[in-house]
């Protein structure tokens, strides 16, 4: 199992390169950015987990140029999105976005995607939220075909477009790894649909392990899990690891120095430590 971290890359904290280079420097396997383009002044969709709605999430930078901002100040490090609201993107333009970084990079990125759950932000990109399922997965699929195929044309509901060229391709082969973000009632069908794992948040009840084994029972490829949120408590790291998880991430805090950021990666080294028996 391997150990990363989340991050939302806001402009007035350490930018998304230095930290993407401590994180490698200490050791960890990846870093994954959040994303909101914009947050709707209205704010009549409530904070999905509760409370006011965290600075941070109206300050970050873009998504894109966080990942290659990371990935260019790295040489081995993940460097994901956790996740990327497709729905606000047009997918073309955002397969080559993904494929240059993956090229760029050596074949480093992991794709989280997600529809998100602020209604209003996805309306003022045209996005219908009660379709915004559907349109998630042709727009995977479209991305899918554009990095897979010399010639790409898809045709769905809500996506279609005929033959076109786009280069470069991914390095990774035959692209880099779709993380189904999410823990609705219905997310499974989607990693089975069309994402190569899940990558669900952390719940302190423990609702994401049997959700797992159900999962992977139900899969007939291989599946990864990453999860997102977890504390610093080897106890848990223990139970994701005996699941068989592919990798576990902790948030780190969004601040302009440094301390508060080497204080959360030290934590999180001394909780995999001990998780270790070191």
């Amino acid at each position: 199992m391997e150990f990363g971290v989340g991050y939302f890359p806001t402009h007035d904290a350490m930018g998304p390169g230095p930290v993407a280079a401590l994180v490698e420097q200490h050791g960890f396997e990846s870093i994954f950015f959040s994303e909101h383009t914009h947050t709707p002044a209205s704010r009549r969709t409530p904070y999905n987990e509760g409370g006011p709605l965290p600075r941070k999430y109206v300050h970050t930078y873009d998504l894109v140029v966080s990942m290659t901002a990371a990935a260019l100040a790295t040489s081995r490090l993940r460097v994901g999105s956790g996740i990327c609201l497709v729905v606000e993107h047009d997918p073309i333009v955002l397969a080559k976005a993904v494929a240059s970084i993956d090229h760029l990079s050596g074949g480093r990125v992991e794709l989280g995607v997600g529809a998100g759950w602020n209604r209003e932000e996805m309306e003022h990109h045209g996005t219908d939220p009660r379709t915004r399922f559907a349109l998630l997965r042709e727009r995977v699929e479209a991305m899918q075909q554009i990095w897979t195929q010399d010639e790409a044309s898809y045709h769905g509901d809500l996506v279609d477009f005929d033959r076109i060229w786009s280069w470069p391709k991914p390095a990774q082969r035959p692209h880099p790894p779709v993380l189904v973000g999410g823990m609705g009632p219905t997310v499974e069908d989607r990693v089975l649909a069309y994402g190569d794992g899940w990558f669900p948040n952390h719940l302190p009840d423990d609702s994401v392990l049997p959700r797992w084994t159900a999962l992977r029972e139900r899969a007939e490829r291989p599946l990864t899990l990453s999860v997102l949120s977890a504390p610093a408590d080897p106890r848990v790291l223990e139970q994701y690891a005996e699941a068989g998880a592919t990798r576990v991430l902790r948030w780190l805090p969004s601040y302009p120095g440094g301390g508060p950021i080497e204080r959360a990666l030290d934590e999180w080294a001394q909780a995999i430590a001990d998780l270790h028996g070191e």
